[in-house]
């Protein structure tokens, strides 16, 4: 897919990293902490797990002035580009960009005073730190004027669904953009979210049509992780698809840790992202089953989590019908039957087992086929895939069913993504 080409703004020091966002870069993906910042141990541990688990960037929100105290030594015990999530007190971005954070978000529906936002840029300027200026559907009509609300609401809730909504965002956006080009202010990443994914959709297809500023994609209180995953994923996927986006967020009521691991996993999907780890496909099992595919699924993604590091496609199929079909292009597979497994490696077959040993050398042949590409003995889609449904007699007994007659597939080679 192709992206849209947007300004690039850049964050972080030498001794945290560096990250991009927009232009030719990476897709990034953040995520925020759950805890007061004020609590400087529970912050910190909790911004290391987040690190290790693959954000790119950390927000902490910093409503008090006890939080931004406490930021110079967050920022001291974390490895990771942090941003400051500032809403009513423009004090608490100038506190934070004093305390050395490296990224402000400011929401335009809660601080207007244009003085009070020059000041903040013009410290973010003097110190190179970029600012996210994000709308949100809740915060985009007037609070402490009732008269002027009622209007604002009448006109969202017009006629049409998204039309009145997205000419508010918008319009919060550039009344904010044109104090930022009035101070020759331009190191800006901008974002307008709700919680209905269709208006996300439509909001930031416009916004992407009108500014070349980068996006930061999400969909606000998705609510949890069960049903938010599909609301920010329908969303955001569908505008990544479309080359819309350089960095997100998903926003689960939820450990954060899957939003890292969701949203990694989108880009990883859409080829955006290089994949760390194995990658384990399954298929969805039916009346043909007839081994614990559902248990064994899951051991297996945690073994391969815990072992296996480089991007393996790794297949785990309940039965030889549909099985070689569906592990196309698989690194390694197993296909199961009456309480057997046979398993193949880049195509060829290396085992028969029962069932209480397919989980162990299936990993022993992921295993060593990860030493053998770190050794440079062979690589990722370096063979042609060649699954062959096993003969009459290697089969299981199916009862009256008649086994699948033979079929062999043959796939092209793929690039290695093993150095990505």
């Amino acid at each position: 897919m192709t992206r849209k080409t947007t300004h690039q703004i850049t964050l972080g020091d030498d001794r945290v990293g560096i990250v991009h966002i927009g232009g030719d870069a990476p897709v990034s993906v953040q995520t925020m902490t759950t805890c007061p910042t004020h609590d400087i141990d529970t912050c910190v541990k909790e911004i290391n797990r987040l690190t290790e688990a693959g954000a790119d960037l950390v927000r902490v929100a910093v409503p008090e002035r006890k939080d931004t105290d406490a930021l110079p030594e967050i920022l001291r015990q974390t490895q990771i580009p942090l941003v400051a999530d500032v809403h009513f007190h423009f004090q608490r971005a100038l506190e934070a960009v004093e305390a050395g954070i490296h990224k402000i978000r400011l929401n335009p529906g809660n601080i207007s005073d244009q003085e009070q936002v020059n000041r903040v840029i013009d410290a973010c300027k003097e110190r190179s730190i970029p600012i996210r200026v994000g709308v949100n559907e809740g915060s985009i009509v007037e609070r402490k004027d009732k008269k002027k609300r009622l209007k604002e609401l009448g006109k969202v809730f017009s006629t049409h669904r998204h039309g009145h909504t997205i000419a508010l965002m918008i319009a919060k956006l550039e009344e904010y953009l044109d104090i930022f080009t009035a101070r020759d202010f331009h190191e800006i990443c901008l974002s307008a979210k709700s919680m209905d994914a269709s208006l996300v959709i439509d909001v930031y297809t416009e916004i992407s049509r009108r500014f070349d500023y980068p996006l930061h994609l999400g969909v606000t209180h998705a609510g949890p992780r069960e049903t938010g995953s599909i609301r920010s994923i329908v969303a955001l996927g569908s505008l990544l698809a479309q080359g819309i986006g350089d960095t997100l967020r998903i926003s689960y009521a939820s450990d954060p840790i899957y939003e890292v691991a969701d949203g990694i996993e989108m880009l990883a999907c859409l080829g955006l992202r290089p994949r760390k780890g194995a990658e384990l496909i399954a298929c969805p099992t039916c009346g043909r089953i007839q081994v614990d595919l559902l248990q064994l699924v899951q051991d297996v993604r945690e073994k391969l989590e815990q072992d296996i590091e480089l991007p393996l496609k790794v297949a785990v199929m309940g039965c030889v019908v549909n099985g070689p079909g569906e592990a196309e292009g698989a690194d390694v597979a197993v296909f199961a039957g009456d309480r057997r497994g046979i398993i193949y490696v880049q195509g060829q077959r290396v085992a028969n087992v029962p069932e209480d040993q397919i989980l162990e050398r299936l990993l022993d042949e992921c295993r060593i086929l990860q030493e053998k590409i770190q050794r440079g003995e062979t690589q990722l889609g370096e063979k042609a895939v060649q699954i062959t449904p096993p003969e009459d007699d290697e089969l299981p007994e199916f009862g009256h069913e008649s086994p699948p007659q033979e079929v062999q597939l043959t796939y092209p080679s793929t690039p290695s993504k093993a150095n990505d």
